[in-house]
């Protein structure tokens, strides 16, 4: 058993590990099951005998079959949990933890990383016997997520579950890991005392810029100085060592040379503090000393339970009044609202306040994670997700540490409360910004979208976009639409608003006779009233607001946009104060004013009407919030149910293909054939070796008929001539055998299909580093490559991810039955999207699946049906599948 060990949150917030078994923890195991009470000795081993428990001890110990993992917190080993082969895929698992560890959750971490481990050994279900009244191990066994079935004999329950990493499984480890994140996290985010380390006497320098933060904020809790000889700084007492604190700090500010770092979080755990930010630099991001230095904070903080923000970072900021903590060296503080932000990088920290503060968007939250090494934004989405003061959440992001576990606690976050991100490291010198000041690895955009699509995180392309979207999310209702009604005074602008809308998917429908004509009796003199709605330059407030309640109460819009423009022939700002009555009469839709032109009002006459800079940041606000009202509306997301051995045979093939052949590289389509076939994915036709066969395959299928190159691990099959479409006679079959034989040698393998018609789709697998296996959908044909016209998913591929990624293609229309054509058979490719996503969510030596081959009539998408005509798949040596493997503190 090779798996590493795993640092876990435990339900009271503090960390333990989770490892396999090692010869010498003999002794420690023997201590735990002597020092169980008489009850649960007889509730594990169905007798009050301790006998049975040093015999168990030996026995697992002696066992190399066995799989064995150990829990351990605080130095000791608390809990065992095993899983013993009794058949061919099957294993009896049981579990001991220390009475005084039970209702930490330690049961159910160890039952997720076994059945992790069982997976990577083959094992797909897991049996255990029970006794009736042990309710809390039921409990564990039934709320875990897996498949389970039982049974009651004589007083036991007979327990059965598959070990398939399912949806339910991964949510119900989230469900439990957000409240133990919550708790976890508190002190840190919350603290009721804090200690600073690192002020000088002076006043210069970052701890004493912290410092005095912390003092002109106003922080409700208590403050102190660790100094060796100050007695106190700014007014706030000092002492001369973390462990001279009255109480433990739950929130140690470190902010001295990175060489120090290690001895002060020494000290703080010592002391029993509870969180520690390290602004600190010169870590992971200054190079491999560094680095060393960083991993001896992580090994800190995982023994003593204790979390760090950090290294290489702003601070903290919480505007909460029973907190009002600014622990930052920003100089800027936004004001109090629900908003809460999550920064890798501190400068964007800085900006991201600085935007909240101009614009009056309230920001509860401030945390600037720097190099990430404990706390990560999985972390803090995991603590929001819940919290009644969080109503949204925006990150700034240079990597992702686990893709895929970001994505599921992204999308639960996302089906609560709006999450908006922006991603640094896009182009080729943001990438190398990232690294040299973050320590972060950039991460894909195709990865990044595919991600952020299927979890309902909205995308921003600058820290001014996601403020912009934020201020309209925490001001605004979510738009009930994309139609937009564009009210002005100056004809000229309120055309190039429409026009700025429609660039970005909004709808500025042509307003209906009925309409237009009320409006143009409602306010005599309107210039124009077809959308945009030009009130001309002279109008003033009555006429503004009779004409926005008109479109406001019409069913034609779903926003209004208002672009005023200062001029010296009406009240234009009388006019735009006017909107806010009007905004009351109407709550459902969303007011925005766009002032123009020296035009300055004061916020606080536009209560309930949101006012931007420009009518392009308003509309990019609007269309990312309508996006994200769109995806709120989805069905809820329903996963495909596994196979578990399907997938079990799935993996086996996959690995006998790697053994048999260098370890890596593309199979041909013979190759791939079975692995494709156990998913539906295999493609249409017959194989057949030379010239004969080919003949008699076209012959069964009926002609016309397409014949490959089927044997020779081609990728690009049309490029090198081994395609032929459209053969109508045996005579046109055995030339196209003939040449392939020259191409490749004797005797040619070949594919037989016949000739399908319909539109051409491309699907697709690649295995992305960071992220983990993308399923690819995209236009088909010659000229695939050239439109670019694909959308990524990442798996498990659900209905609903899959229909959404489809439609969202530019050749959807061609699908749907462009210009009276008949529809294709949408459903059928869909189904093909979630089959695929499957393929690679259970088999992670599968590195590539290319369903996509020019002129080679990929996918035939008809009103009869969806059909493969071409598979090709590279392998490679499988790791451990992220998706699949329990990592609830990266």
């Amino acid at each position: 058993m090779t798996r590493e060990r795993a640092d876990v949150l435990l339900t009271d917030g503090t960390v333990a590990s989770i490892r396999p078994i090692s010869a010498e923890d003999g002794p420690a195991l023997t201590d735990l099951h002597d020092s169980i009470g008489p009850e649960n000795v007889r509730l594990r081993f169905f007798s009050s005998s301790r006998v049975a428990g040093r015999q168990y001890v030996a026995h697992v110990l002696d066992s190399p079959d066995t799989l064995a993992l150990v829990a351990e917190r605080r130095g000791e080993v608390v809990a065992l949990g095993t899983a013993e082969p009794v058949g061919a895929g099957t294993a009896e698992i049981a579990f001991l933890v220390a009475d005084e560890c039970h209702g930490l959750g330690i049961g159910s971490l160890l039952l997720e990383h076994l059945a992790a481990a069982g997976r990577e050994h083959g094992v797909r279900r897991f049996t255990a016997e029970v006794l009736s009244e042990n309710a809390v191990m039921l409990d564990i066994l039934r709320h875990a997520g897996f498949d389970v079935t039982h049974r009651t004999e004589a007083g036991c329950v007979l327990v059965e579950m598959d070990t398939t990493a399912s949806y339910d499984a991964l949510r119900a480890a989230d469900e439990r890991e957000a409240l133990t994140e919550a708790r976890s996290l508190a002190p840190l985010l919350r603290p009721r005392s804090v200690a600073v380390v690192g002020a000088r006497r002076s006043g210069s320098g970052v701890g004493a810029a912290v410092l005095r933060s912390i003092v002109s904020g106003g922080y409700t809790g208590t403050v102190h100085v660790v100094h060796p000889s100050a007695g106190s700084m700014r007014g706030v007492p000092a002492v001369r060592s973390l462990a001279e604190l009255p109480v433990p700090a739950d929130l140690v500010v470190v902010a001295v040379p990175a060489p120090q770092v290690v001895d002060v979080l020494r000290d703080a755990a010592a002391a029993q503090c509870r969180g520690a930010v390290v602004i600190s630099a010169g870590f992971a991001e200054a190079g491999p000393e560094g680095a060393a230095l960083q991993q001896e904070v992580l090994e800190i903080a995982r023994a003593s339970s204790m979390r760090v923000v950090g290294p290489n970072c702003l601070g903290i900021l919480n505007t909460h009044p029973a907190v009002r903590l600014d622990a930052t060296f920003s100089g800027c503080v936004p004001p109090a609202g629900g908003l809460t932000l999550a920064s890798q990088s501190g400068g964007v920290g800085i900006v991201l306040a600085d935007l909240a503060r101009q614009l009056g968007l309230g920001v509860g939250m401030l945390v600037s994670l720097g190099n990430k090494v404990d706390v990560s934004g999985n972390d803090l989405l995991a603590a929001w997700r819940d919290d009644p003061h969080v109503t949204a959440a925006a990150l700034y992001l240079e990597s992702f540490g686990n893709a895929p576990k970001f994505a599921r606690v992204a999308r639960e976050f996302s089906e609560r409360k709006p999450l908006l991100a922006v991603v640094g490291g896009r182009s080729a010198g943001g990438r190398r910004g990232g690294s040299s000041h973050t320590a972060a690895e950039a991460s894909p955009l195709v990865g990044v979208r595919a991600l952020f699509a299927q979890a309902g995180v909205i995308a921003c392309g600058s820290a001014e976009e996601l403020a912009d979207c934020a201020l309209l999310l925490g001001k605004q209702p979510r738009p009930p639409g994309r139609r937009v009604a564009v009210l002005t005074n100056a004809g000229g602008m309120g055309v190039l608003a429409a026009d700025t809308a429609e660039g970005a998917g909004l709808s500025v429908p042509e307003l209906s006779a009925d309409l237009r004509g009320r409006l143009a009796s409602e306010v005599p003199g309107t210039v124009a009233t077809g959308n945009p709605v030009d009130a001309g330059p002279a109008a003033g407030p009555r006429t503004l607001a009779m004409l926005a309640d008109l479109l406001l109460g019409s069913d034609e819009v779903d926003v209004l946009l208002v672009v005023l423009v200062a001029t010296g022939l009406g009240n234009v700002s009388g006019a735009a104060q006017a909107l806010p009555e009007v905004r009351r009469r109407y709550p459902d839709k969303p007011v925005l004013l766009v002032p123009l032109g020296g035009l300055d009002i004061a916020p606080s006459a536009l209560d309930g009407v949101t006012a931007y800079r420009t009518a392009d940041a308003a509309v990019r606000a609007l269309e990312r919030a309508a996006w994200y009202d769109e995806w709120r509306r989805q069905p809820p997301r329903e996963e495909a149910p596994g196979d578990p051995d399907r997938a079990f045979r799935a993996r086996a093939a996959a690995h006998d293909l790697v053994a048999a052949g260098s370890g890596e590289g593309w199979l041909d389509a013979l190759a791939s054939r079975a692995l494709l076939a156990e998913y539906g994915l295999g493609p249409e036709g017959r194989f057949a070796v030379g010239r004969d066969a080919a003949v008699a395959a076209a012959k069964e299928l009926g002609y016309p008929v397409v014949v490959k190159a089927a044997g020779d691990a081609v990728v690009h099959r049309t490029e090198h001539g081994l395609v032929r479409v459209g053969l109508m006679t045996r005579a046109e079959v055995v030339r196209a055998v003939q040449a392939f034989e020259a191409e490749v040698g004797e005797p040619a393998e070949v594919l037989v299909q016949p000739v399908l018609s319909g539109t051409e789709i491309a699907l697709g697998v690649v295995r992305d580093p960071r992220f983990g296996p993308l399923v690819m959908v995209g236009a088909g044909g010659v000229a695939t490559e050239l439109w670019d016209d694909r959308a990524y998913l990442l798996p498990p591929v659900s209905p609903r991810d899959a229909a959404r990624a489809v439609r969202s293609l530019r050749v959807w229309p061609l699908l749907q039955g462009f210009r009276g054509a008949p529809a294709g058979d949408v459903e059928g490719l869909e189904d093909l999207l979630v089959r695929l996503g499957r393929l690679a969510d259970d088999v992670p030596a599968v590195a590539e699946v290319d369903a996509h081959r020019a002129r080679e009539r990929t996918m035939g998408i008809t009103t009869a049906g969806c059909q493969i005509s071409s598979g090709t798949m590279l392998i490679a040596p499988a790791g451990h599948s992220e998706a699949q493997t329990p990592q609830p503190l990266q």
